[in-house]
């Protein structure tokens, strides 16, 4: 099998493992078959597609809709590279899946519009298929509603005419959507067990995603939440690409 690629871009080590044991994990993959690159450790080495199954975009510190002048020089060259890349994905309809990210990344890139207006807190929300996500593939064996963790300064407050909405919730109305055939973002993160999610907010308590105080509320709401239905989309993406 052609191994997946998994471009991640968390600086902090014991975050960036901690995310790619879960993508092992939920991907049903080895180390062989998962290869990943931290972007924000250095310049995207060339990529020729026909290596790999298929590409997926973990989560990241990094804000699309941040006005350039904020970015950081590393923040600015991962948006290039990716952007450069998305032109050869979405040419030819490569498989690929962004988790949070993703829309930011593959949404910039297709025309939508990335805001702040459907920001989500830290913890669980409630998501439900639209009846073209209940046709998806993506999404076979998914209940319609279902929960899955969230955190996330900005989302998409509008699509392009050419894409399909698979998944929304009242907080945020695009929680997923298709590109093509085989071009896939989702808002929430499917890789996010309760201890992963944990380890996030341990990790991530200073960066203005909560108050650094709630930290420990948010992992005792967290652990009342036991999300398990999610992951299953990421099995669904390799189990379905893997040539």
């Amino acid at each position: 099998m052609k191994p997946f690629l998994l471009l991640a871009t968390r600086a902090e080590d014991h975050a960036a493992d901690d995310e790619y044991q879960a993508y092992l994990r939920y991907c049903g993959l080895d180390e062989r078959e998962l290869v990943r690159v931290r972007l924000e450790a250095g310049p995207l080495p060339p990529i020729d597609l026909d290596d790999y199954s298929g590409v997926i975009v973990g989560g990241s510190p990094y804000t699309s809709s941040d006005p350039v002048e904020e970015k950081s020089a590393a923040q600015i060259r991962v948006e290039g590279e990716l952007s450069r890349l998305l032109d050869r994905i979405v040419a030819d309809d490569f498989p690929f899946f962004g988790a949070c990210y993703g829309v930011g990344t593959l949404g910039v890139h297709q025309g939508a519009t990335i805001d702040r207006q459907f920001g989500e807190p830290v913890g669980p929300t409630r998501i439900t298929l639209t009846e073209d996500g209940e046709q998806d593939p993506l999404l076979k064996g998914l209940p319609r509603t279902f929960e899955a963790f969230v955190g996330h300064k900005e989302a998409c407050s509008q699509l392009p005419g050419h894409a399909v909405l698979l998944a929304s919730s009242p907080a945020c109305p695009v929680h997923m959507f298709r590109i093509k055939e085989n071009l896939y973002a989702t808002q929430f993160h499917p890789e996010l067990d309760v201890d992963g999610l944990t380890t996030r907010i341990t990790i991530y308590k200073d960066a203005g995603y909560f108050p650094p105080r709630q930290a420990d509320e948010l992992i005792r709401t967290a652990r009342q939440h036991p999300v398990t239905e999610p992951m299953r989309i990421l099995r669904n993406f390799t189990e379905r690409y893997a040539r």
